[in-house]
């Protein structure tokens, strides 16, 4: 910004005492802010936010209005929002995946807790806030985002190497499921499955690539298979993992596998951005009772246990699961639910903790050419 005026510079002022609800800090100082003018009392002022959040922007306005109004000589306040996702760094300084800013894994170490349902939906949810989002189905043994997203068929190859992701509902989705013949068993050894999975992130045409004249994803999902063994350990050591989110019920033995697989993503190194709470409570539809059916508040415990924010709790309901197996999540079938609601803030705090992770620079860093004497 160019130097501002008096007025302009009280605004300044006035806005460093503005704090993002999500992050805890200031847009001034975290160079979020693009731009502030005051002309004839009106302030005008830019943001580009790290993370998606757009049904948050009415709300975060208003936050700004109430530190700039009373600023003498403002009589008006005008905003504009966009959204400017940065790539992260890979664990392990890995590089990143060509047409992908950053890699999400979602895992919960034990199955039956909902993690599947819970990635596509939060997957969903950030593009519903304003993310460009794909998702890979990494259990190549029980493949299940092609049901929730209602994908069939193979995709194409354009060069008989690579492969084009399918889309729907917004999202590029790749998985071993459209690939089996008639969803046939998937009978392979360990070496086999990491290989398969291997592929799939690195062959596929995620994103638009800046070199082909598009945007790349800002965030690919990883819906990674339950447990914490050979293929898991794979995964985690060689796809470049920007960070992860932990699902699991407040079952003690969910707890239990849970706990395992955040250790697993602690020894490689990949910061958890949090744990969700699946099932939490059952609300009877009709008389309104609550009953915990798998326990209270484990999920909670957890995430107090290894220092990390508890994303969400959410409840049990049998439309989540009708909707998933439908090929319609949530997010799709009922984008203005309290259920949705519910997916979107967890999708809203994920993401806002993703953006203040270390950022990748790697591709600013100038071309390096070596030329012979002479």
């Amino acid at each position: 910004m160019s130097t501002p005026t008096p007025l302009e510079a009280a605004a300044l002022d006035a806005l460093r005492s503005v704090i993002d609800p999500l992050t805890g800090q200031d847009w001034v100082s975290t160079r979020h802010l693009k731009s502030l003018t005051v002309q004839n009392g009106q302030a005008r002022v830019e943001i580009a936010l790290g993370y998606p959040a757009r049904s948050q922007w009415p709300a975060y306005t208003a936050l700004i209005e109430a530190a700039l109004k009373p600023v003498d000589g403002i009589t008006a306040v005008d905003v504009a929002w966009s959204t400017q996702i940065l790539p992260h760094a890979a664990s392990r300084g890995q590089a990143l995946l060509p047409g992908v800013k950053n890699v999400i894994a979602v895992a919960s170490g034990k199955g039956g807790v909902g993690k599947s349902t819970t990635a596509v939906n939060l997957a969903l949810a950030l593009a519903a806030e304003g993310a460009r989002v794909g998702m890979l189905d990494a259990d190549i043994y029980g493949p299940s985002q092609p049901l929730m997203l209602g994908i069939q068929g193979k995709p194409p190859s354009p060069d008989g190497k690579t492969i084009t992701p399918p889309v729907n509902h917004g999202l590029q989705m790749m998985s071993i499921g459209l690939l089996v013949e008639n969803q046939a068993a998937t009978i392979w050894r360990g070496p086999m499955a990491s290989q398969a999975f291997d592929q799939l992130l690195r062959l596929t045409n995620w994103g638009q690539t800046p070199e082909e004249g598009g945007q790349p994803l800002d965030y690919l999902v990883v819906d990674m298979p339950p447990g914490t063994g050979d293929i898991h350990l794979s995964i985690s050591q060689r796809a470049p993992l920007t960070a992860a989110v932990i699902v699991t019920t407040p079952q003690d033995i969910a707890l239990l596998d849970a706990r395992k697989g955040l250790q697993m993503f602690e020894k490689v190194s990949v910061p958890v951005l949090g744990v969700v709470e699946n099932m939490a409570v059952f609300c009877c539809p009709n008389c309104g009772h609550e009953e915990h059916i798998f326990g209270q508040d484990g999920g909670v415990r957890m995430a107090e246990e290894f220092h990390v924010p508890l994303l969400g709790s959410m409840p049990l309901d049998l439309k989540i699961r009708l909707q998933a197996d439908s090929g319609q999540p949530t997010l799709v079938a009922e984008p203005d639910s309290k259920v949705a609601g519910l997916y979107k803030d967890m999708a809203r705090k994920l993401a806002a903790g993703l953006s203040k992770l270390p950022k990748d620079y790697s591709g600013k860093m100038p071309a390096v050419s070596v030329q012979s004497k002479g």
